[in-house]
């Protein structure tokens, strides 16, 4: 019989993730699985698979692989990874420390009145600013509204910065339409100035303190939701006195609303919610 992998489906605001307990089975090609799983036709359909490890220097540790199988950093991934802890018995405690590529990363999980979990607060770490460490080929630091040309006559002005994982933020008066998202996105993914490519958030401010934005994320393509994309782009906002510093900052894409919180020289707050979505076995080819 082929063998199964044993997974759980999950989701922060429409960022789906494929969760699978690695502790003890470490002998599998997660980047090549990864693709497989994480097809929407041929496989289990997800935005990213997440491994879970043990490390001595964390509760446990999260492998995140994108759709292409690239290991990547995740925000939303993060909170998914706090809820299934908890209520898979890995970790008996509501306050949690999960090893990523990024580093550990603090989880805090929010229960209403009868005990049911109904959001996560993550620590995002501290934005990174320096080129080299985004990393993207510029002498500008930060990276704030750098005219960056996607073709000819083609321009997006970028604010570029690491929370965890590089991403790339434009500011538009309104939300690109699919043909305008889904020619210009790749081609900012996989610009030259950026030799790990980016992700790609284009954003909108509704209000003050309040962003809307539509995600293209590298190694995956459009995505309901990122949770490091959403820092980056609160972070961007506060960095051009378009969102206030240390307020809660509502971050909406197609999946929900996230909020987030940054003060320069901190590290960055996100809270958001973790949502199950069914179990299952995924059977290995001979």
């Amino acid at each position: 019989m082929a063998e199964k992998i044993a997974f759980t489906k999950m989701h922060g605001v429409g960022n789906d993730f494929v969760i699978v307990d690695g502790r003890d089975s470490n002998d599998h090609d997660w980047s090549a699985l990864a693709v497989e799983m994480c097809d929407r036709h041929m496989g289990i359909g997800a935005d990213g698979l997440i491994i879970l490890e043990r490390t001595l220097f964390a509760d446990l540790m999260m492998r995140m692989y994108n759709p292409d199988g690239t290991p990547d950093v995740c925000g939303n991934g993060l909170r998914c990874v706090a809820r299934y802890a908890v209520e898979e018995g890995i970790v008996n405690k509501d306050i949690l420390y999960i090893g990523t590529l990024a580093g550990v990363r603090r989880a805090q999980l929010h229960r209403d009145e009868s005990g049911q979990i109904v959001a996560i607060t993550v620590s995002m770490g501290q934005p990174q600013f320096e080129p080299a460490s985004i990393p993207m080929h510029v002498a500008q630091e930060p990276v704030i509204d750098f005219p960056l040309e996607v073709m000819p006559g083609e321009t997006l002005l970028i604010t570029a910065l690491s929370t965890g994982t590089t991403h790339a933020v434009t500011f538009v008066p309104e939300l690109p339409d699919d043909e305008r998202f889904l020619a210009i996105s790749p081609l900012v993914e996989r610009h030259p100035l950026f030799p790990e490519r980016t992700s790609l958030m284009w954003c909108v401010l509704e209000a003050p303190n309040v962003l809307s934005m539509r995600i293209w994320e590298r190694g995956a393509g459009e995505t309901w939701g990122c949770g490091t994309g959403a820092c980056a782009a609160a972070v961007a906002a506060v960095l051009k006195n378009c969102a206030s510093p240390n307020v809660p900052i509502t971050v909406r894409s197609k999946g929900g609303e996230l909020i987030v919180r940054w003060c320069p020289g901190a590290e960055i707050e996100m809270t958001g919610p973790a949502e199950r979505v069914y179990r299952g076995f995924y059977p290995l080819c001979q």
